[in-house]
């Protein structure tokens, strides 16, 4: 929680400068000069930063009988897409095309401020309040898919890397914070969700 609150301190300040420093250009224009037909693919991940995925693995986490979980997920991806705007005010950092004139823009024209990147905050801030929940290997695959989806925002032309950096900052932040919260909550007896040994949930 502590370093994503540093991360998004620093990116933020950052982008509050306008500069854009030549080596975010490059690894930009790496990215997002990648072969279009990575474009069926990488659009279908991208989504996993979509805020419509919030309500989404909220409701599988229920399904499962999860309702701690599921909680943590639905407040942590809202609060993710929230903070999300309110920086972006904060920073007023243009999209891509607003810096550079190469800015190869797929999908549809995105329109408003770039940083921070609001797919990469939400899919972050999931996998944050996820955390030991999911299996190590799932934990893994999750971060990578974070991982695809900030390649996803170059790639389409919608994002800046600083863009995704802070995001991701503000995920790692926004999901640990749930958290801590949820974890207190749990020590003062309003909130326990546990495994029994067979892997049934008790409560």
């Amino acid at each position: 929680m502590l370093l994503g609150a540093a991360a998004l301190a620093v990116t933020t300040a950052q982008a509050r400068t306008g500069d854009l420093h030549e080596a975010e250009r490059e690894a930009f224009r790496v990215v997002n000069a990648s072969p279009d037909g990575l474009n069926p693919v990488v659009y279908v991940l991208m989504q996993a930063g979509w805020f419509g995925a919030v309500p989404i693995t909220a409701a599988a986490a229920w399904w499962r009988r999860r309702p701690a979980l599921a909680w943590r997920l639905a407040l942590a991806g809202l609060g993710a897409w929230v903070l999300a705007r309110v920086v972006k005010q904060i920073a007023q950092r243009d999209r891509p095309d607003g810096h550079m004139d190469d800015v190869k823009v797929r999908g549809h024209e995105w329109t408003g401020l770039g940083f921070p990147s609001g797919h990469a905050a939400v899919a972050a801030s999931l996998v944050s309040a996820a955390g030991p929940s999911l299996p190590p290997a799932a934990r893994l695959s999750a971060w990578v898919l974070v991982g695809i989806v900030s390649f996803a925002r170059l790639y389409v032309g919608a994002h800046l890397p600083l863009d995704v950096v802070g995001g991701v900052a503000l995920g790692v932040l926004t999901g640990n914070s749930v958290r801590l919260v949820s974890g207190l909550r749990s020590h003062d007896g309003v909130e326990h969700e546990s495994r029994s040994p067979g892997g049934t949930e008790t409560r």
